[in-house]
């Protein structure tokens, strides 16, 4: 794993969505420590919004996000747990028509070299729907800087090799007719 200093950094266009039914604007550290980590790295931070833990609400937010072509990926933080309101993963992996089931068990073996055994706690997940990557984090800022330093950076930048996400965004939807 490098970085191929040959070729050119090509900023993500990215949005942040927080799902709680607590956090505002001025409280949501975990989208903060994403939206600093993105931008710091170079890509444009496309959309921002918090929504409440509400199947519909999450869901609306990231299909109409995903349908919109400045969005190359939606990266979404909360509502990944055990609780009654936890309900992210129900609400957009019926959505994803690629499950990234190696997304979840990296930031699992990532998340278990800091917090151990409670990364069980975490349903964190991520897709691709209307040819747009979904990132679907837990609620933590821990989580969010553990996912975006272990995984995301890498595969959101051209630069990495072998390979990342950026080099294959152009062929995401070619199973659709033209």
């Amino acid at each position: 794993m490098t970085i191929d200093t040959t070729r050119t950094f090509v900023p993500v266009s990215i949005a942040v969505l927080t799902v709680s039914d607590t956090r505002t604007p001025e409280t949501d550290t975990s989208g903060d420590t994403l939206v600093a980590r993105l931008t710091e790295a170079g890509h444009v931070l496309a959309a921002r919004g918090i929504v409440p833990d509400d199947r519909a609400a999450i869901a609306g937010q990231v299909t109409a996000w995903s349908l919109d072509p400045e969005i190359d990926v939606i990266i979404t933080t909360g509502g990944t747990g055990f609780t009654g309101r936890d309900v992210t993963p129900e609400a957009l992996e019926p959505l994803f028509e690629k499950k990234m089931d190696g997304f979840s068990a990296i930031f699992h073996r990532i998340s278990y070299e800091k917090i151990g055994t409670s990364t069980i706690q975490s349903r964190a997940t991520g897709g691709v729907m209307n040819a747009t990557f979904v990132f679907v984090l837990p609620g933590s800022p821990g989580a969010c800087r553990d996912a975006w330093d272990g995984i995301l950076s890498q595969q959101l930048d051209l630069r990495h090799r072998p390979c990342n996400f950026v080099e294959i965004m152009p062929r995401l939807d070619e199973h659709l007719k033209r």
